[in-house]
C-alpha cells in the first residue's frame, strides 16, 4: 500500500476507534445501572425484607410456611427468575472496547507506517497515542484487580481526548521536525506516553474516590440519624456508584497505578535530558516544557511521599494527587499553546 492509502486506512480506523468507544462507554454505564450484579443487591436486599417480615409475623411457623410455598415462594419461579438474569452489558463492554483497542493499535500503527517514522511527532499523534496508553492501562487494571466499573469513565476521557484530537488537533503524515528525528523519540517519547496514560487512569480512580467518599459519609450520617447500624460500604442502591467498590479501596486502586507511573514518569524526564544534551547542547536549560514537567513530577512525588511517611490517606491526598493530574494535562495542553520555547514544534 501506499503512503497515502495507509493514511487514509489510518483515518478510517480512528472513526471506527471511536465509534466503538462510544458504544463500550455506554454499555459500561448500562453495566453500572442495570448489571447483574446491581440485581442481585436487590433481590437480595428484598429477600432480607420479606424474612424479616415473616419472622415478626402474628402467625410464627404458620407465616413461614406461607412465605415458603405461598405466590411469592411460587413468584420466585415465573418471571423473577427470568429478571435474575439480566444481560451482562459488562461483557458486551469489554468485548467493544477490546475491538476498539485493537482499531486503535490498527491507527497508530498504519500513521507511522504511511511516515515511515514513529507515529508520535505532532500533538495530533501525541494525544492519540496518549489515550491509546491510558485504554491499555485501563484494561489491565479491569483484568487484574477486576476494575470494570471505571470503564464509562475512561472512555469518557479517550472519547474526549480523541474527539480534541481530531477536531482540533488534526494534521496530515508528514516527515518529523528536525529536533524530533532521532531514536531518543522512541524512548523519551514513548515513556511520557505510558506514564500519562497510566496518571489518567490513576485520575479517573481519584475523582470517583472522592464521589465515592462522598455518597458514603451520607450514608453513616443517615444511619446515625436514624440510630441503626452504619451502613456497608455501596449499600445503598441508586445511582451509578451503587455498583462501585468501596472508596478504600478506589484510593488503594489509584494508588497503585500511581505507583506504577511514576518511575516511568521520572524516566522519561531523564531520558529527555540526555536527548536535549544531543540535541542543543545542554541537559536542562529551563524550558517552559521541562519546567512543568519538573512541576509534575514534584506533585506526585509529593503525593507518594506524604502517603509513605506522613500517612495521609483519603481526601487529603486524592487532593495532592489531582493537583498533580492538573499538572499533567497543563504541561500537555497548556505550555504546547500558551509558551513558546524549545518544544514549540508540538
Amino acid at each position: 500500500m501506499s503512503s497515502a492509502d495507509l493514511a487514509d486506512l489510518s483515518d478510517k480506523l480512528m472513526l471506527s476507534t471511536v465509534v466503538l468507544y462510544i458504544v463500550a462507554m455506554v454499555a459500561y454505564a448500562a453495566d453500572l445501572g442495570f448489571g447483574p450484579g446491581r440485581r442481585r443487591r436487590e433481590t437480595a436486599e428484598a429477600e432480607a425484607v420479606s424474612t424479616a417480615k415473616v419472622l415478626v409475623g402474628p402467625d410464627g411457623a404458620a407465616a413461614g410456611d406461607a412465605a415458603a410455598t405461598g405466590p411469592a415462594g411460587a413468584s420466585a419461579t415465573g418471571d423473577d427468575a427470568e429478571q435474575a438474569e439480566p444481560r451482562d452489558w459488562g461483557q458486551l463492554a469489554v468485548v467493544l472496547n477490546l475491538l476498539g483497542w485493537g482499531a486503535h493499535l490498527g491507527t497508530i500503527v498504519t500513521r507511522g507506517l504511511a511516515g515511515e517514522r514513529w507515529p508520535w511527532g505532532n500533538m495530533y499523534e501525541f494525544l492519540t497515542a496518549i489515550a491509546f496508553a491510558a485504554v491499555t492501562a485501563y484494561l489491565f487494571v479491569a483484568f487484574r484487580y477486576k476494575a470494570r466499573f471505571l470503564g464509562a469513565f475512561v472512555m469518557l476521557a479517550a472519547v474526549i481526548a480523541l474527539g480534541v484530537a481530531n477536531i482540533w488537533l488534526y494534521d496530515e503524515v508528514g516527515p518529523l521536525v528536525p529536533a524530533l528525528n532521532s531514536y531518543w523519540i522512541a524512548i523519551h517519547v514513548s515513556a511520557a506516553i505510558i506514564a500519562t496514560g497510566a496518571f489518567t487512569v490513576a485520575g479517573a480512580a481519584t475523582i470517583l474516590y472522592l464521589f465515592k467518599a462522598r455518597q458514603e459519609a451520607r450514608q453513616q450520617v443517615r444511619a446515625a440519624a436514624a440510630d441503626g447500624p452504619p451502613l456497608a460500604a455501596g449499600a445503598e442502591a441508586g445511582g451509578l456508584l451503587a455498583r462501585v467498590p468501596s472508596a478504600d479501596n478506589l484510593d488503594r486502586l489509584a494508588l497503585r497505578v500511581t505507583m506504577f507511573a511514576f518511575p516511568i514518569w521520572t524516566a522519561a524526564i531523564i531520558m529527555g535530558a540526555i536527548w536535549a544534551d544531543e540535541a542543543w547542547g545542554r541537559y536542562w536549560g529551563w524550558d517552559p516544557k521541562e519546567i512543568w514537567s519538573f512541576i509534575t513530577w514534584i506533585a506526585y512525588a509529593a503525593y507518594l511521599h506524604a502517603r509513605a511517611t506522613a500517612g495521609w490517606r483519603g481526601r487529603k491526598a486524592a487532593i495532592l494527587s489531582l493537583v498533580g493530574f492538573a499538572c499533567l494535562m497543563f504541561n500537555f495542553f497548556g505550555v504546547n499553546y500558551m509558551f513558546s520555547g524549545l518544544h514549540s514544534y508540538a
